[in-house]
């Protein structure tokens, strides 16, 4: 059998608190990768390696640990021995990380990513049955020859260009903006289904993590959006470099604040890329005809971000 690398980048998965009644009270990455899959008693005797590519709660998530994680990623994956790599990760900046490697990954091989809501500590963590479905969904994706990003959380597997944290403290948090999970796993961790199509990879390749990352900021309509934020941020980038993007996370369908619209043509007028993405969790931003700003589809305003940091970096 090949061996399936688990790189591990901290999150509330590797939580820990001192009273396991109160799990909201625990510190996150706090536990290492190999501690996580020790715990994990249905893992033992599968071949696996672990990897400790970063140790952070996944607010604090940086494009100097999606490097690390890409290095990591290219290694492995170039390895005739394994089958594929789990990675475990926050649930906060998940979707923004599935997103990220959907569009850089080659796809040839699995790429799982999966979390936890509760930490090691809690007397219903999640993480030990999500860490061992994402190995079973690794090898059981590379025995079918399936390739790709996917999320592997309570028992369903989601597209890593789709999914997304829409629930701020349930078990099962994730969805991917209306479309269904992939495939739904049985309480052994394991699917039966086929699944059709699985997730194309954007094969961008990795040279992108090699530079240094486009300034892009995420700025909201509502109630009195008065274009006040663009203004700050415009002067903020004169002071302290460029600021080359902007994501508009609008009302309804990619909407506006009247207030906001003369504050992001002024910014396009100064070389600002301006993206137009929705605060509401599904159903996303449609192109259509008179369009000022380029609409982000079906993007959650931080996916949107990254996919304007690729584009603004030729990918």
């Amino acid at each position: 059998m090949k061996s399936v690398v688990i790189l591990g980048t901290g999150g509330t998965i590797a939580g820990t608190g001192h009273d396991p009644q109160k799990s909201w009270q625990y510190r996150a990455a706090q536990l290492s990768v190999s501690q996580l899959v020790d715990a994990v008693p249905e893992l033992a005797g599968v071949p696996l390696e672990t990897v400790q590519v970063a140790q952070i709660d996944s607010k604090d998530m940086s494009w100097s640990v999606w490097r690390s994680l890409g290095q990591a990623l290219q290694a492995h994956l170039a390895r005739e021995d394994v089958a594929g790599v789990v990675i475990t990760h926050g649930t906060d900046t998940l979707e923004e990380t599935a997103y990220l490697l959907h569009r850089l990954l080659d796809g040839r091989k699995p790429v799982v990513l999966t979390a936890a809501m509760r930490p090691a500590t809690a007397p219903d963590a999640d993480g030990p049955a999500n860490l061992r479905d994402a190995v079973r969904v690794v090898q059981e994706a590379a025995r079918r020859g399936l390739g790709g990003v996917v999320a592997v959380l309570h028992r369903r597997i989601w597209a890593g260009g789709q999914v997304r944290k829409a629930h701020s403290c349930a078990l099962d948090a994730f969805d991917a903006g209306g479309h269904p999970p992939l495939a739904r796993l049985d309480e052994q961790g394991l699917w039966h289904e086929a699944i059709t199509p699985w997730p194309a990879s954007g094969k961008a390749g990795w040279l992108p993590l090699a530079t240094e990352p486009p300034r892009v900021e995420i700025i909201h309509s509502h109630a009195d959006a008065d274009g006040w934020m663009v203004q700050a941020a415009l002067a903020h980038a004169r002071q302290h470099g460029p600021l080359k993007g902007l994501v508009l996370a609008g009302t309804g369908h990619g909407t506006l604040h009247q207030g906001l619209e003369a504050a992001l043509t002024q910014a396009v007028a100064q070389g600002v890329a301006v993206w137009r993405s929705s605060r509401v969790a599904r159903g996303g931003v449609n192109s259509r005809e008179g369009d000022v700003f380029v609409a982000c589809g079906e993007l959650t305003p931080a996916q949107a971000r990254v996919a304007l940091m690729l584009y603004l970096l030729g990918v």
